[in-house]
């Protein structure tokens, strides 16, 4: 009877009483979670299995910049802009979750079709928590500083593009900033002043700015769209 109580408690406190969007993050979480587990079992392949890792690397920008959407009125400048660049560094991790899409390939022991859907859950996620959390700093920083849409968005995503591609092809992770950095400047001056060498690499990154501005921009007015019809009814 205690189990119960404990159990119903619990999944009232961190699931019933949430707002929507907080749920609907959970089932996809648990969706992702399912994916994998059931390939595991069925498989004996741990193949994907990373994916796991790369959708919690995903979170944790979300978790700072909802932390700092909370607490902001009470910090202070210098520490609000250390946990901004400290953001900064990690939000590359939600959207590079969509280039794991490059490890489908035709499998014997399990259909194409559900490595698919397995990847592009993922990938899903980490796009969404990845538009939340930028959407959350935009915020901060128009009421702080009235920083201009575009002003911010452009950069903010050419950032994270150059991010997934050094992540993807350099293999550098976020905290190489801190524990390699020779080797991490050492490659992007490479990429910097080498631009007609490294054209293909700077397509891919031009690309990727403008196919995020537009994920971005879409799911954004979506948002908006939605709370307009609400407050119409």
């Amino acid at each position: 009877m205690v189990h119960e109580l404990t159990r119903n408690t619990i999944i009232k406190n961190y699931f019933l009483n949430k707002n929507g969007l907080y749920q609907i993050l959970v089932l996809l979480t648990a969706f992702c979670l399912a994916l994998v587990a059931f390939r595991i079992l069925y498989t004996g392949e741990w193949m994907f299995a990373f994916l796991i890792w790369n959708l919690f690397l995903a979170y944790l920008p979300y978790s700072l910049s909802s932390y700092i959407a909370r607490e902001e009125r009470h910090m202070s400048k210098p520490f609000l802009i250390l946990l901004l660049i400290t953001w900064l560094l990690l939000i590359p991790n939600s959207f590079y979750i969509i280039t794991d899409l490059f490890h489908l390939r035709k499998q014997d022991v399990i259909p194409l079709w559900y490595d698919l859907a397995l990847i592009m859950s993922f990938a899903w996620n980490g796009l969404i928590v990845g538009v939340l959390s930028v959407r959350q700093v935009e915020k901060i920083l128009q009421q702080r500083w009235h920083v201009y849409e575009w002003l911010f968005i452009l950069p903010l995503m050419y950032l994270n593009a150059l991010g997934i591609f050094i992540g993807r092809y350099l293999r550098f992770n976020s905290w190489d900033v801190i524990t390699n950095p020779v080797a991490l400047i050492k490659d992007v001056v490479y990429l910097v002043i080498h631009p007609i060498r490294n054209r293909f690499d700077w397509c891919m990154i031009i690309c990727f700015t403008v196919l995020l501005s537009i994920f971005y921009l879409t799911l954004k007015k979506m948002s908006k769209m939605n709370e307009n019809e609400k407050g119409t009814q």
